[in-house]
């Protein structure tokens, strides 16, 4: 199985692409997904996470068959 990882706003466009789907194997937190599609990078820190749909921290688990979300940094006024 996989973990599924979408990327929303700018984010979409800085990575050239909607998704990604990741074998679970060696993936245990958000980081470590962020650092296998980003060609090793470690996470910037505004970036927001969200895993099944729930906020998350970067060091939050993940598992075989979650999704992971990626979320640029937003303002508002």
């Amino acid at each position: 199985m996989s973990i599924r990882v979408r990327y929303f706003g700018s984010l979409r466009e800085k990575m050239g692409r909607v998704d990604d789907s990741l074998a679970a194997e060696d993936i245990d937190t958000v980081s470590d997904v962020w650092k296998a599609v980003s060609e090793g990078q470690y996470l910037p820190d505004r970036i927001l996470c969200a895993v099944n749909m729930d906020y998350a921290d970067p060091d939050a688990p993940v598992k075989d068959g979650d999704e992971v979300a990626f979320f640029p940094p937003v303002t508002g006024g």
